[in-house]
């Protein structure tokens, strides 16, 4: 019997996106990553569950959080882990995408985790290999092990997610983490508002079911959940802001701020943060914040997505 047998089998071989699963498959893999955080707090961590199966983590942007969380849980499951370092590989020397698949897949790996730049290449790897794949993050697209990571975090604190205004604020418009988590919350019934200046809204994003603030005063009234996101300047290209000073005075989640939403409000972030640009210390640091429980929350996720998706009992050929 495998750690999994207590869960129902997870029906997806990919996890590219949150728009792919069902309401009973995201509350499945929180479930299971539920289990997992009990796993993380033992003195002996480690798992049988992945033993002698192989994962590799091909990055092709840089993120030392999310990269290290994946390493770590592989690590914990018992996998065989490998981590490409882009920078040296062939795709710096001109080899395209599809050709680092199809070498990749000649190695026989038994899950990719992938993150990349530009949104849809994931989804386009999955297809060219044998194995499972998950995406880390693609462009401005979907990040959905971070959605279910933060969905784990706001369960454990409140209870529940259905019912709970959950206020996003911030650069929306260059934020996969953003789109994530809209489509997460909504299927699990939470109410979703977007708090940002009109430059960092994506066009029609009310569409997505989310209500929609252009002033801090009315996106975090009565919020019980604050998730502050990153001001992504690398992927600006242009003035989006008048500056740094400025967005934060009307746009940085400060003392006087916070005050407006619920007072027993969770305060998060996806990380990494411009500590005065989005979020002041005192707040990120403070009793409602939930930033580090996030991190602890990363690893039991990834855990329960690679467990999900290779776990069961190993094929035969």
């Amino acid at each position: 019997m495998n750690a999994t047998s207590s869960f129902p089998a997870f029906a997806q071989r990919h996890l590219l996106g949150i728009a792919s699963l069902q309401p009973h498959e995201i509350e499945q893999l929180i479930d299971l990553a539920e289990a997992e955080v009990a796993v993380g707090r033992r003195r002996d961590k480690k798992k049988s569950t992945l033993k002698g199966r192989t994962q590799i983590n091909l990055f092709f942007e840089a993120s030392t959080r999310t990269q290290a969380s994946f390493e770590l849980a592989g690590k914990r499951l018992g996998a065989d882990v490998m981590n490409m370092s882009v920078a040296n590989s062939s795709v710096k020397k001109g080899e395209t995408l599809i050709d680092t698949a199809m070498t990749l897949n000649a190695m026989r790996p038994d899950i990719l985790v992938v993150r990349h730049h530009s949104a849809g290449a994931v989804a386009l790897l999955a297809q060219k290999v044998a194995c499972s794949v998950v995406n880390a993050g693609d462009g401005a697209h979907e990040h959905p092990t971070q959605a279910l990571l933060d969905a784990l975090t706001i369960r454990r604190r409140k209870g529940r997610i259905a019912g709970l205004i959950v206020t996003i604020c911030g650069d929306v418009l260059h934020s996969r983490v953003a789109r994530s988590n809209i489509l997460l919350l909504n299927a699990l019934g939470a109410q979703v508002r977007m708090v940002a200046p009109s430059t960092l809204l994506p066009r029609g994003i009310e569409q997505m079911g989310v209500e929609v603030h252009r002033r801090m005063a009315d996106g975090l009234k009565d919020a019980d959940v604050v998730m502050m996101l990153r001001l992504q300047r690398e992927r600006m290209a242009g003035s989006f802001v008048p500056s740094v000073r400025e967005y934060f005075r009307y746009f940085g989640l400060d003392s006087d701020k916070l005050k407006i939403a619920k007072p027993d409000a969770l305060v998060m972030h996806p990380g990494p943060m411009n500590r005065g640009v989005e979020i002041a210390s005192e707040i990120a640091d403070g009793p409602q914040s939930v930033i580090e429980e996030q991190v602890e929350m990363g690893v039991a996720v990834r855990m329960a997505v690679m467990e999900a998706l290779i776990g069961g009992p190993e094929d035969t050929v």
